[in-house]
């Protein structure tokens, strides 16, 4: 059994599978192909590979022979039409926002396995992307603060006199919000953070944090620990409580996203215009359109008033060794899950297959994904519960 890694476009720093995993693979029965360079960005050698034990071919030979196919973007139009029929194409692909591609995919009889839409349970916590580079985000998005910031992070006394420590609000206390705490916290800073879901409080305040609530926040369990689109109401009580802590604040770092969805406006130019000189907002839902409205992604807005908004590229690529190896991990705990006794054990009746199964025998089975085509029926006739 062959396991394909591609390498990713030139934007993208990071790989999908780094040589440290290498020889785990091999020990589940696998033989795994790297594209040539592909590990370049990450500072992984060709040679790294080799001594690891895998084989470096062309993206051609790759795809001709792997019966997995690895990257961690959907690569280009022409190779994704050359995977063969049956494959398994696997990454973090955002399938709902690339609904005509996973179409397409589809009606080549791919099967697509995409770890952003694993089931949010304990047993898939170790194949868990979204957590792992978000984690990244996280602690990447307080050291861009710190860069942007005209002022220092901790208190200080000096013989010049005493140094107030910064203030920071942070929108959203999942895995990137959480980590943005911590951070912020070890750089000496006072942290307020808001999310409208009331689980997180205790975690919020474990890291020395101020958990702020405002009442009246809608939750869902079907949502899987993410936060939901709220009420005209909510969200009015919302920008009044947080446009208050805004005034103060020196950094805002913006977590929030709602899956299949763009990301909310929770801070508005009116927001921004009341802070104070010299502050600055890191917006890490710049990717799905921004939390702020001022945000543009890939740019770094100075408002008027003299405030930074930082709306970055790819945060996890910029740290990209450490990003790959736990993306590689994660990777490898799914593959573990997947192939058994040295074949592919595409068990649909296992949840954390089923979740992140996008397409299988020409069956497009994401729900976001087929919101997102309109509504459009599933192609192909329903798969058996195993293969």
């Amino acid at each position: 059994m062959n396991i394909g890694v591609l390498k990713e476009a030139k934007e993208e720093t990071r790989v999908a599978i780094t040589p440290d995993v290498v020889d785990a693979l091999k020990k589940i029965g696998a033989s795994v192909i790297i594209e040539k360079g592909a590990g370049e960005g990450s500072f992984f050698s060709d040679e790294d590979y080799k001594k690891a034990g895998a084989s470096i071919q062309s993206r051609a030979d790759i795809l001709k022979k792997s019966d997995i196919v690895v990257s961690i973007h959907l690569a280009d139009g022409a190779s994704l039409s050359k995977i063969k029929k049956g494959g398994f194409y696997l990454g973090m692909f955002q399938p709902a926002v690339n609904p005509q591609v996973v179409k397409k995919l589809a009606s080549q009889k791919v099967t697509v396995l995409s770890l952003d839409a694993i089931a949010r349970i304990t047993r898939a916590q170790s194949m868990d992307v979204l957590s792992s580079q978000a984690t990244v985000a996280g602690y990447k998005a307080v050291l861009l603060a710190s860069t942007h910031l005209t002022r220092f992070f901790p208190m200080l006394t000096t013989a010049a006199g005493t140094i107030t420590p910064a203030s920071v609000l942070i929108i959203g206390a999942g895995v990137a919000g959480l980590q943005a705490i911590a951070s912020s916290r070890r750089l000496g800073a006072v942290v307020d953070v808001f999310d409208t879901r009331p689980e997180v409080k205790e975690q919020v305040q474990s890291l020395g944090a101020k958990f702020v609530e405002v009442e009246g926040a809608t939750h869902s369990a079907a949502a899987g620990g993410y936060a939901v689109e709220q009420t005209e109401e909510y969200k009015k009580r919302q920008q009044e409580a947080i446009e208050k802590f805004a005034a103060k604040a020196d950094v805002i770092i913006t977590t929030a996203l709602i899956p299949g969805r763009k990301a909310p406006i929770i801070i508005s130019k009116k927001i921004v215009d009341k802070m104070k000189a010299g502050s600055v907002v890191v917006d890490l839902a710049s990717p799905n359109g921004g939390n702020c409205e001022y945000t543009q992604h890939g740019k770094v807005v100075l408002t008027k008033n003299g405030v930074s908004v930082v709306g970055h590229q790819n945060l996890a690529g910029s740290l990209p060794s450490d990003a790959s190896r736990m993306f590689a991990k994660n990777i490898l705990n799914y593959l573990k899950l997947l192939v058994k006794e040295k074949k592919i054990n595409f068990d649909l009746n296992d949840e954390v297959i089923a979740s992140t199964t996008i397409t299988h025998e020409g069956e497009i089975r994401h729900k976001l994904t087929l919101d997102a085509l309109g509504g459009a029926k599933k192609e192909g006739k329903k798969p058996a519960a195993k293969k």
